[in-house]
């Protein structure tokens, strides 16, 4: 919920990637407290359609934030709409319930298309959960794509992106590709300080840092049955709630909260067919030293190393961005976007709807 993310790739969907220059523009204060808003109007959901409460001006509205930061990157790269085969667009999520094959993205494939006049891929998980998946995580392809870079000596490889909700991918030089959530993130620490603390985040893991970690709070989240059940499921942001008040005092809370968003992940690798000897922390998680540290001493007990996108080669503030424009590459060519092992589908479905700008000739 903290802006939009631009970033250029040119692909086949497969093989041949070239990553392109990148943008993020925040949202200002005031939007992000409508985005928060739509949250909760968005439990009202039933049908993927509805847009109770405020919704539908919400998602007009954040299509229209998304082409004004297509049209700045345009202008700033000095590229023309013409010269842009497809946007993938992803939107932004207010419901996620894979137990009854609900997800929810606001954002209007079909505007975007018209206001950018770029050919735009919408609405990507959705036909995975038709097949029985879980309708995420959805960038594992693309890490297996990436991850051709790394050095063999380095698999398995195990890509993880620390967003609001940690989700990781599994990689090993016989094929096999695993992708699941693996907990809660940067949720409840956003959260959490933003209560006690009136700021959006932790910058750097700042506050983290001056206080100790609370074993007995932070046993309570990792006993959750998520960690222990044997079928890997994706996670809501609702999933995992922060302490209340009179738990912690903030830093306690934040540091502990950071050590949970570290062990989650290695608790979570534990379903995984073997352990991995190299993990590529992605998303805005790797910017939180606290929790890089607690990575790197816990995967170390393991004999694991740990390394940021940028250490491995990659951009992992572009990555899910880039993810998506090669989601919808793989999406407008009919390739496979989930597989049983990454999202538990029957068997590998493409997905995506695709919006074509009246008059355009196809690319």
């Amino acid at each position: 919920m903290d802006g939009i993310d631009v970033a250029l790739v040119r692909t086949d969907g497969e093989t041949i990637i070239e990553r392109g220059p990148f943008l993020s523009v925040p949202y200002e204060p005031a939007f992000r407290e409508r985005l928060k808003q739509a949250l909760d109007d968005a439990k009202a959901i039933k049908h993927r359609a509805e847009r109770p409460g405020d919704l539908s001006r919400m998602q007009r509205d954040l299509t229209l934030r998304h082409a004004e930061a297509v049209a700045l990157f345009l202008r700033q790269q000095q590229l023309k709409p013409e010269q842009i085969d497809l946007i993938g667009f992803h939107g932004q999520t207010v419901l996620h319930r894979p137990d009854e094959a609900l997800t929810v993205q606001l954002g209007d494939g079909p505007l975007l298309a018209a206001e950018t006049g770029i050919d735009v891929v919408y609405d990507m998980r959705a036909n995975d959960m038709v097949h029985g998946g879980q309708g995420a995580p959805l960038v594992p392809v693309y890490h297996q794509a990436l991850a051709h870079q790394i050095p063999a000596e380095d698999w398995p490889v195990c890509f993880v992106n620390i967003g609001g909700i940690s989700n990781l991918t599994f990689l090993d030089r016989d094929g096999t590709i695993i992708g699941f959530d693996s907990g809660p993130g940067n949720t409840l620490i956003d959260q959490w300080v933003e209560t006690h603390a009136g700021i959006p985040y932790d910058d750097g893991g700042r506050i983290a840092s001056e206080g100790s970690v609370m074993v007995a709070l932070a046993e309570r989240y990792l006993d959750n049955p998520f960690f222990t059940g044997t079928k890997r499921r994706s996670l809501d942001r609702n999933d995992f709630r922060p302490p209340e008040g009179h738990e912690a005092e903030l830093s306690d809370g934040a540091r502990t909260l950071a050590f949970v968003s570290a062990a989650a992940i290695l608790k979570s690798a534990g379903h995984l067919p073997t352990l991995p000897k190299t993990y590529v922390i992605c998303g805005g998680g790797r910017l939180n030293r606290t929790i890089m540290a607690d990575l790197v001493r816990l995967a170390g007990k393991q004999g694991a190393k740990v390394v940021t996108a940028e250490q491995a080669g990659f951009d992992g503030d572009a990555m899910e961005a880039e993810a998506w424009a090669y989601l919808a590459v793989r999406s407008a060519r009919g390739l496979a976007v989930t597989f049983p092992g990454t999202t538990g589908v029957r068997q590998p479905v493409s997905g995506g709807v695709l919006a074509r700008v009246a008059g355009k000739p196809n690319p």
